[in-house]
C-alpha cells in the first residue's frame, strides 16, 4: 500500500465531499429543485463555466486513455489530439447567447427539454432520451474503468477493489450535491489538472535526459514515432482531419457540454469562459499527450496503455507529489462521471417520467426519484466496468460519435433555421445514429474517414430534405 501517494488523493476527495455537502444546502433551500439540482440555478460565473467545461470534457479518455494511445502511436497522436483546442470556443460561439436565451424562454432544464419545446414531438423526446442513455452508458463505463485503473496502479490493490472504492465515492458525492457541487468542484479540479500536468511533463523530460535525448531514443526505436503518421503509419491526413469533426466541431452536440451553455450567469461570464476555456484545454491536452509519448523511453514495455499515466508519475516523481499530480486525472474522471450521471438521471426523470408517466408528480417524489435513479445508474455502470478493455479511449470516442450523430443538427439547425421541424429532427436522428452504429460495426473508417463523418453529413441532408418536404404539415 503506497500511503505517501494515497494521502494527497484522500485529501482531494475530502475537499470534494465538503463542497458537495455545502452545495447540498442550496438544494434544500431552493424553491425549484430541478433548476438547482440539474443546472445549479443558472448562476455560473466565467471562471467556473470555463473550468467545468474543461474538466467535464477532459475526462478519463484525455488523462488516462489519450496518453496511453500517444505512448503507442508517438507524436502523430499528439497532433491529432490538439484538434480539441477549439472545443470550448466552438461550443460557446455556436450555442452561446442564443442557446442560453432560448432555453431560459422555454424554461428548459435539460437539452432534451429544449428539443421538446422546439419540435413539439413526443418521438423526438423519446429518441433523444434513449440516445443519451445508451451512448452515455459506454462513456460512463470508460470513466469508471479509468478511475479504477488509477487507484489500482497508485495504491497497489486489485482492479475490482479499486473500482468499488471509486464507485462508492462518486455516488455519495453526486447524489448529495447535484450540478452546483459538480461545477464548483470542477473549478478546483480544473486548476489541479492545469498545474499537475505541467509538473509531470517537466519531470518526465528531466527523467528522459531532455527533449533531444528523448527524440533520439524514440527515433532509434521506431522512426515513425516522431512523424505525424503514427507508429505503423495508420494516422493518414484524411483520418486525422476527419477526427477533428469528432473532437472539435461535433462537441457542440454533446449533451454534457451543451447543458453548460445554458447554465451561466450573463454574457460577460460567457466571454470570459471562451478565453479561459480555450487556453486551459489547449495547455492540458498538449501536456497530457506529450507526457504519454515522452514516457516511452523513460518507462518502456508498458502493456496496458491505461496504466501509462499513473506508472510514469510514480516513476519520475516523489510518491507524495505523484499523489498530488494524479489527483488531476482523478479529478477529471470524477468531474466527468458526475456530469454524465446527472445527465442520464435527468433524461430518465425529467424527459421520460415527468413528461409521459407522472406529469403531476410531487416535489418530494421527484427529488427522491432523481437521487434514487442516480444511485441505481451507478450500480449498473459498476457491473459494466467489471470486465474492462485495455484502452478506454475507444469506449469514450464511440459514445462521443453516437451523441454527435444524434444531436448536432436537431440542436444547431433548431436554433438557427426556422423551417426545421420535427420530421427533420427525427429523420436526422434516425439516419445519424443508424449509420453510425452500422459504420462502427461493419465499416470502420469508410473512405479513410472517421466513422462519425458520413453519418453527420448524411443526417444533415436528411434534416433539410425531411423539413422542406413536410413544410405544409401541421407541426
Amino acid at each position: 500500500m503506497n500511503w505517501q501517494a494515497l494521502i494527497p488523493l484522500i485529501g482531494l476527495l475530502l475537499i470534494i465531499f465538503g463542497v458537495g455537502i455545502w452545495a447540498g444546502k442550496f438544494i434544500k433551500s431552493s424553491n425549484t429543485f430541478l433548476q438547482e439540482y440539474f443546472l445549479g440555478g443558472r448562476n455560473m460565473g466565467g471562471f467556473v463555466l470555463a473550468m467545468t467545461m474543461t474538466a467535464t470534457y477532459g475526462s478519463a479518455s484525455s488523462f488516462i486513455g489519450g496518453p496511453g494511445v500517444a505512448y503507442n502511436e508517438g507524436l502523430g497522436w499528439v497532433l491529432l489530439a490538439m484538434s480539441q483546442v477549439v472545443t470550448g470556443y466552438f461550443v460557446l460561439m455556436i450555442l452561446g447567447k442564443k442557446f442560453a436565451i432560448v432555453t431560459r424562454k422555454y424554461n428548459a432544464v435539460t437539452m432534451v427539454d429544449f428539443l421538446k419545446e422546439r419540435y413539439k414531438s413526443k418521438w423526438v423526446v423519446l429518441l433523444s432520451a434513449f440516445s443519451i442513455i445508451i451512448f452515455l452508458f459506454s462513456a460512463m463505463a470508460a470513466q469508471w474503468i479509468g478511475g479504477a485503473r488509477l487507484i489500482e496502479s497508485l495504491v497497489g490493490i486489485s482492479y475490482t477493489s479499486a473500482l468499488f472504492i471509486f464507485a462508492l465515492s462518486v455516488l455519495i458525492y453526486v447524489t448529495i450535491g447535484g450540478f452546483r457541487a459538480v461545477a464548483l468542484t470542477d473549478a478546483i479540479q480544473g486548476t489541479i489538472m492545469f498545474v499537475g500536468t505541467l509538473i509531470l511533463l517537466i519531470a518526465v523530460v528531466i527523467a528522459g535526459g531532455g527533449i533531444s535525448a528523448i527524440m533520439t531514443d524514440l527515433s532509434t526505436e521506431n522512426p515513425n514515432l516522431i512523424t505525424p503518421f503514427g507508429a505503423d503509419g495508420s494516422l493518414t491526413p484524411t483520418y486525422v482531419s476527419s477526427f477533428w469533426i469528432l473532437v472539435g466541431v461535433g462537441v457542440v452536440a454533446l449533451p454534457q457540454i451543451a447543458v453548460r451553455a445554458m447554465s451561466y450567469k450573463n454574457a460577460r461570464s460567457m466571454h470570459r469562459a471562451l478565453i479561459i476555456g480555450t487556453i486551459v484545454v489547449g495547455f492540458i491536452m498538449l501536456n497530457m499527450h506529450l507526457i504519454g509519448v515522452f514516457a516511452r523511453p523513460v518507462l518502456p514495455g508498458i502493456e496496458v496503455g491505461d496504466k501509462v499515466m499513473p506508472l510514469i508519475a510514480l516513476e519520475v516523481l516523489p510518491n507524495w507529489l505523484a499523489g498530488v499530480v494524479l489527483a488531476a486525472p482523478m479529478a477529471a474522471i470524477m468531474s466527468t462521471v458526475d456530469s454524465l450521471l446527472l445527465l442520464v438521471s435527468s433524461s430518465i426523470v425529467k424527459d421520460l417520467y415527468l413528461n409521459y408517466v407522472r406529469p403531476d408528480a410531487s416535489h418530494v417524489k421527484v427529488k427522491r426519484l432523481s437521487i434514487g435513479i442516480t444511485a441505481v445508474l451507478g450500480i449498473i455502470i459498476f457491473i459494466m466496468a467489471l470486465n474492462p478493455p485495455d484502452l478506454i479511449i475507444w469506449l469514450n470516442l464511440f459514445a462521443f460519435g453516437g451523441l454527435e450523430a444524434a444531436f448536432i443538427w436537431p440542436i444547431v439547425m433548431g436554433l438557427y433555421w426556422r423551417k426545421g421541424n420535427k420530421y427533420g429532427a427525427l429523420a436526422s436522428m434516425v439516419v445519424g445514429v443508424g449509420l453510425y452504429i452500422l459504420s462502427e460495426s461493419f465499416f470502420p473508417q469508410p473512405l479513410g474517414l472517421h466513422s462519425v463523418v458520413l453519418p453527420i453529413v448524411l443526417s444533415f441532408i436528411a434534416y433539410v430534405v425531411a423539413s422542406l418536404s413536410t413544410q405544409n404539415r401541421h407541426i
